[in-house]
C-alpha cells in the first residue's frame, strides 16, 4: 500500500503560481507512476500531468506550457509547479500513483497489479482575484 500526502493548495489570484507536493510512503517510489489529476465542481476528474520513475512525462494540452510535473526519488517526492493560474484551474488537484506496468509480473502482482491506484486526499487550489 502507498500512502500518499499533498500539500501547497491554496487561493491565489490569475497570474499567479503555486507548487503543490505529493510524498508517499509504504511503498518503493521508482516502482510507480506519479501523476496529478484535479476535479472541478460538476466535472469529471481529469489527468493534469504524469511522470515515470525514468522522467518520461505526460501532460494535458491546456497545462503543458505553464504547469510542471517533476519527482525527486530520494524524497519520494512528486511536484506540480503550476505558473500563469487562471480562473478555469480552480479545482481539487490529487496525488496519483500507479505500479510501473514494465516491472516483471511477480513484482507487479506484489504491489497490487497493472490496475491498482492510489490516491491523496486532494488539495485545493482556487484561483480567484
Amino acid at each position: 500500500q502507498v500512502h500518499l500526502v499533498e500539500s501547497g493548495g491554496g487561493l491565489v489570484q490569475p497570474g499567479g503560481s503555486l507548487r503543490l507536493s505529493c510524498t508517499a510512503s509504504g511503498g518503493i517510489f521508482n516502482m510507480y507512476v506519479l501523476g496529478w489529476y484535479r476535479q472541478a465542481p460538476g466535472m469529471q476528474r481529469e489527468l493534469v500531468a504524469s511522470i515515470t520513475h525514468d522522467y518520461q512525462i505526460t501532460s494535458m494540452n491546456a497545462a503543458k506550457d505553464r504547469f510542471t510535473i517533476s519527482r525527486d526519488n530520494t524524497k519520494k517526492t512528486v511536484y506540480l509547479q503550476m505558473n500563469g493560474l487562471k480562473p478555469e484551474d480552480t479545482a481539487v488537484y490529487y496525488c496519483n500513483a500507479r505500479p510501473n506496468t514494465d516491472l516483471p509480473h511477480s513484482v507487479l502482482m506484489s504491489i497490487g497489479g497493472a490496475d491498482a491506484q492510489y490516491w491523496g486526499q486532494g488539495a485545493q487550489v482556487t484561483v480567484s482575484s
